[in-house]
């Protein structure tokens, strides 16, 4: 596939299964993200893989965050937050791991790491899969983020799910007009400087 189509063409997955990634294809997933913008050198990224067993793990983590969350969480809610751990064969999560003594602003590590996601979800279209990529209140749970080796101080960036696309999916949601985000500097009616 061409990067430009690539680019173009990326959308989410509705509806993803079976087969996910072999060790090769995901070695050249996490390959792909260790290519990202990196300010400083400081590789502030780390990927917390997620398959198998570990998936049942992952739910039961989900739904206690929930539950600690939100006490009054009905059984069903409960194993709706549970099953999303069943999303894809494959979840990796995505974190930055700040370096406040670096000088590197925090804000350009955890866009690092999130261009890492997007190379992930990039590479993972590339090699045939798809992806989504999901957060949600867990991601920002001290707890969650101590279970899968993160200090609380950290960012928890992206839960990618991966796998393989449903068929017959429906085309993909349309986009905005980009144009109507463009604006050309200095800006008209701007105060000069």
């Amino acid at each position: 596939m061409e990067a430009i189509d690539l680019l173009l063409n990326r959308c989410s997955a509705m509806t993803l299964h079976e087969p996910g990634p072999d060790a090769a294809a995901l070695e050249l997933l996490l390959a792909s993200a260790a290519r990202a913008p990196d300010h400083g050198r400081l590789r502030p990224w780390r990927f917390i893989v997620i398959r198998d067993a570990a998936r049942e793990h992952f739910g039961a983590l989900l739904a206690d965050q929930l539950r600690r969350v939100r006490p009054a969480s009905s059984p069903e809610a409960l194993e709706r937050e549970r099953l999303k751990a069943f999303r894809a064969p494959l979840i990796i999560a995505v974190a930055a791991v700040k370096d406040p003594r670096s000088g590197v602003p925090m804000i350009e590590q955890i866009l690092s790491a999130g261009a890492a996601a997007q190379n992930i979800l990039l590479a993972a279209r590339a090699l045939g899969f798809n992806a989504v990529w999901k957060t949600g209140g867990a991601a920002y749970d001290d707890e969650v983020k101590r279970a899968l080796g993160i200090a609380p101080a950290d960012a928890l960036v992206a839960f990618l799910y991966i796998g393989t696309e449903a068929q017959g999916r429906d085309a993909q949601a349309p986009r905005p007009d980009w144009h109507d985000r463009v604006t050309d500097w200095p800006v008209p009616g701007a105060p000069d400087t």
